[in-house]
């Protein structure tokens, strides 16, 4: 069973520079917009739990006055009047940051915004709610305690991924032609993949954070690399509060992906970097979508074996550690440790716990960059595919066992953490479907800052294969 989008504005599958400039022009107003897109959530939310907070009256005010800035012959932005989701683990003014936690229930409203979503809101954005994530982000499904499960558009008993999972099945389903998202293992990648959407992990900095993670950057999920661009093109920039964030750059993502010259690259191919069960259902449309894109953008495609160590382990162990000492210094853990989720609790225990346990995750990851380094110094791009399967059931826990192999330490989503690690730019493209009909993504990992080539090389899929973006009906659902 699928859900399929309507709406009276088909809004939510518009590209975004049409719809702001049908805005800009007076030929839709944003009150249209936002009430149309309100129309939407209300109809189709209860049964996908996309979004978990709606802020009605500050949207309707925020269009009210784009529409007066307009009918007085203003600009209010590259993004004038388009709704947009909010991941809620991202701060939004007027709007509580729950994370997915029972333990932050009646959170107060966030008194600043996000980065990304401060500049979003100055383009002529508009902000319309929170979308749901898995308890602090920290699965590969989105369900929580709190909020209950968050379903996939393309087929409802699955899982639209984790952990910007409310956010890929709000902009899946139409119900906003954009969200916020963040990844810092997977988390924008993996929903694209499952949701058929186009999801870009920027290299780490490009998008300014407040938290300055060490894994995780923010970014958005889109229908196309176009809007991908233009969103980035918007949000891209450094904040004096965050220590990473890059200098301001002298290119434009927009005209990037139109005219780079990507002719003569070379690729280098691997299903599963040398640890992970991979199941061939989805690796197989993702690697022929890739020699796709490989003889329509001219690339040259090169043996280059990766094998790394268990990047998802070595994940868990830092981040896990960072996780629980935040938890400790907020009287969380383990005093109110009944109140976390199940599956929360148990990535808490795989955490390093202790000096000698958090240096041999960080000797790991060092292991991961140096394997990263010497491919990179051979090759220009990686392919893979996004995930190592299919949409799991939409209430499950990542699985154990993939095409009949043991995957308990390696999960649904082991091959998006290698760029997570070396703060490359990575992203994912619609790849076509399994044979039940589920969506498959190809990854497309570049070098560091070279989000322009991963764009580019998305953009010529694209157009020699064009994505379908309304889901349709699975077989035998």
């Amino acid at each position: 069973m699928t859900l399929a989008p309507e709406g009276i504005a088909g809004a939510g599958h518009r590209a975004l520079r049409d719809l702001a400039a049908d805005v800009r022009a007076g030929r839709v107003s944003a009150r249209e917009l936002v009430d149309d897109a309100l129309a939407r959530i209300d109809r189709d939310n209860g049964t996908l739990v996309a979004f978990v907070h709606l802020d009605p009256q500050g949207a309707r005010e925020a269009a009210a006055a784009i529409d007066r800035l307009v009918a007085a012959g203003g600009d209010p932005g590259p993004l004038a009047g388009i709704p947009f989701g909010v991941k809620d683990l991202q701060d939004c003014v007027g709007m509580p940051t729950i994370r997915g936690s029972l333990t932050n229930a009646g959170a107060a409203p966030a008194i600043a915004d996000a980065p990304i979503v401060a500049r979003m809101r100055e383009a002529g954005g508009i902000p319309i709610g929170k979308t749901a994530v898995p308890e602090f982000g920290f699965d590969s499904a989105t369900k929580s305690r709190l909020h209950g499960t968050t379903r996939n558009p393309w087929d409802l008993g699955r899982s639209p991924g984790g952990s910007s999972g409310g956010a890929s099945a709000a902009v899946s389903a139409g119900l906003v032609p954009i969200a916020t998202g963040s990844d810092g293992g997977g988390s924008i990648r993996s929903p694209a993949a499952w949701c058929n959407l186009v999801g870009h992990k920027p290299s780490h900095g490009m998008i300014a954070d407040a938290a300055a993670s060490d894994f995780s950057v923010a970014g958005v999920l889109t229908h196309t690399v176009p809007d991908t661009a233009m969103a980035l093109d918007v949000v891209a920039g450094p904040d004096p509060f965050d220590r990473t964030s890059l200098p301001p750059r002298s290119w434009d993502l927009g005209q990037a992906i139109e005219g780079l010259d990507v002719g003569g690259l070379r690729v280098a191919w691997s299903t599963d970097m040398g640890y992970a069960p991979v199941d061939p259902a989805v690796a197989e449309p993702a690697r022929g979508t890739a020699e796709a894109l490989i003889e329509a953008a001219g690339l040259v495609e090169v043996e280059a074996p990766l094998r790394i160590p268990n990047a998802v382990m070595t994940l868990i162990r830092l981040a896990g550690f960072t996780l629980k000492g935040e938890l400790e210094l907020d009287g969380i853990y383990p005093d109110r440790a009944e109140e976390l989720a199940p599956f929360t609790r148990e990535g808490l225990r795989y955490a390093a716990r202790g000096p000698r346990e958090l240096a041999a995750a960080q000797r790991d990851r060092r292991e991961i960059e140096r394997a990263a380094a010497a491919l990179f110094s051979r090759v220009d791009v990686l392919m893979t595919p996004t995930t190592a399967c299919a949409p799991i059931a939409a209430d499950a826990d990542p699985p154990a066992e993939i095409a009949g192999m043991d995957a308990s330490e390696s999960g649904a989503e082991p091959l998006t953490i290698l760029a997570s690690m070396t703060w490359q730019p990575a992203l994912s493209v619609p790849a076509g479907f399994t044979p039940e009909g589920l969506p498959v993504g190809l990854q497309i990992i570049t070098r560091r800052w070279r989000d322009d080539v991963a764009l580019r090389l998305g953009r010529i899929l694209e157009d020699v294969r064009p994505w379908r973006v309304d889901p349709v009906p699975v077989p035998g659902c």
